[in-house]
């Protein structure tokens, strides 16, 4: 079992630790284990790690089908999780609509001060001047007593049912190239357009985030799943690394929002 964090970085086998102890919950006490939201990378993982068990099932849910971050139910395979199972809540945010505006970060930013990890939360979804979210069950109470303010802006929630999510179209850019290698400046360099040099300037600089943390080492290895964000450039998903071209370059796929 310990060679299969020889497929993943030496960061991320924290993460990999708890997937093998979700397991053997599931194995060894034959329930259901619920997972707070993951984000893409983490989902890649967790499906690398429990692979094909005949022991062990894997399902996803974040609310609506294309949603970003999403929980995870492991499960004995007699049993067959339903959607109630993943315990999600569903927000709308009230606000003067009129006269004050919302932003993706500000509604992220008063989420994480009320004091709850990140992990607590699915995806932010903004359309038109509508502004939703998705929470764990768990939470529901606390976010909707401690959730007043957006910033300056005075807010009230308002539950609704995943039903009544205002899911917005998805246009997404699939993007396919060559890489040098899977460092994060020959990537950057990929996304941007630019030079490997300008590319490590970015980074150097601190303007790009792997999976929302800022990375400043050029040579921070990617994998399948990872979320790049560089600021002026836009966000885009690792989507696939299809292995080497003859003269020994990575096939990557790329899906950028617009």
């Amino acid at each position: 079992m310990s060679d299969i964090y020889q497929h993943f970085r030496k960061d991320e086998e924290p993460f990999i630790d708890q997937v093998l102890e979700w397991k053997r919950i599931v194995t060894e006490q034959y329930r259901m284990k619920l997972t707070d939201f993951l984000d893409p990378r983490e989902q890649v993982i967790v499906t690398s790690v429990i692979g094909r068990s005949d022991e062990v099932k894997l399902a996803f849910c974040g609310g609506y089908p294309e949603a970003e971050r999403k929980r995870a139910v492991l499960y004995p395979e007699y049993i067959e999780p339903d959607a109630e199972d993943f315990q999600l809540q569903a927000w709308e945010v009230a606000y003067p609509e009129k006269f004050a505006s919302i932003e993706h970060r500000e509604l992220l930013g008063s989420l994480m001060g009320i004091g709850l990890k990140r992990q607590k939360f699915g995806d932010l979804i903004f359309s038109g001047e509508t502004r939703q979210f998705i929470c764990s069950e768990d939470v529901a109470d606390f976010v909707f007593s401690q959730l007043t303010h957006v910033g300056r802006v005075k807010v009230s929630l308002e539950k609704i049912p995943l039903s009544k999510l205002k899911i917005p179209e998805q246009d997404v850019e699939m993007r396919d190239d060559t890489v040098s290698s899977l460092r994060l400046d020959a990537l950057c360099s990929s996304v941007s357009r630019q030079s490997r040099q300008k590319a490590q300037t970015l980074v150097k600089n601190g303007l790009v985030k792997v999976n929302w943390k800022m990375v400043d080492d050029p040579s921070y290895s990617l994998a399948e799943g990872d979320m790049l964000s560089v600021r002026g450039f836009g966000r885009f998903t690792l989507k696939s690394i299809e292995g080497k071209t003859k003269k020994g370059k990575w096939r990557v796929t790329f899906a950028k929002q617009k």
